[in-house]
């Protein structure tokens, strides 16, 4: 039986995901930024409530889920499909922060036939462009969290961060990409610690895809310009359902 809204454990193996669900309508699953975040996308679950149906959970080693050393970027796959068989869908929107957007990214070229689109927040890109760590990593002290304090395994940064590196150097990349078909909408803001450029890049590569930027926003696009982010979260929900 599926899971109703609310907060919910996901059983995988001997794993225990956290998980909650709110709104309805279309069905969501959001991935966290990180790698190494617990769930703290609850602002931007509400701007679309009214439209989706928008399911949460925490990776393994992040906040209330299992700490086990699991934490490749093959086995968060395999555990977001597994939130989303938990709750009953056939097919999701994927909704991705930071680095959420990357993961979102391989869950739909792993799993096409249950993806109905894409959209990220302030990230996406698959490249580690020496410059772009640099950039990243001289204005993160600038950065402003909104006062979140993630709890996670600090195994699972040094995992995620190294499994993806070793993704993106997979040689039918490109093609996977130029095979997607699901589209996919990018939202960044113009004073992201992190530089844009590998996101604009990614929305080029992408079949079908978008990109829009929000003049004065940060990395934490809705602790400032709330109602500019909810404004461009419906725009992309509208580009992705439009035939």
């Amino acid at each position: 039986m599926a899971f109703n809204n609310g907060e919910n454990f996901v059983q995988i193996g001997e794993a225990r995901l956290w998980s909650v669900c709110t709104g309805g309508g279309i069905p969501t699953l959001v991935f966290n930024g990180g790698p190494g975040c617990d769930d703290y996308l609850g602002t931007v679950a509400e701007m679309i409530e009214d439209r989706c149906r928008v399911i949460r959970f925490e990776p393994r080693g992040c906040g209330r889920s299992s700490r086990d050393k699991n934490y490749d970027l093959q086995t968060l796959l395999n555990d977001a499909d597994s939130v989303r068989e938990a709750y009953g869908h056939e097919r999701v929107l994927l909704l991705g922060h930071s680095h959420g957007p990357c993961v979102a990214l391989a869950y739909a070229m792993r799993f096409p036939e249950r993806v109905i689109g894409m959209i990220g927040i302030a990230g996406g890109k698959v490249v580690d462009d020496r410059s772009w760590s640099a950039e990243y990593h001289a204005m993160k002290e600038t950065e402003d969290t909104g006062g979140f304090v993630f709890d996670a395994d600090p195994d699972v940064n040094r995992q995620g961060n190294d499994s993806w590196k070793a993704y993106c150097r997979r040689p039918e990349l490109f093609g996977d990409l130029a095979r997607l078909r699901a589209k996919a909408a990018f939202i960044n803001g113009s004073h992201d610690i992190r530089p844009n450029w590998p996101t604009q890049q990614l929305a080029h590569l992408i079949p079908k895809a978008k990109y829009a930027e929000i003049d004065g926003a940060a990395h934490f696009i809705w602790l400032t310009h709330q109602a500019e982010l909810r404004a461009e979260l419906h725009k992309g929900i509208d580009f992705i359902l439009d035939d």
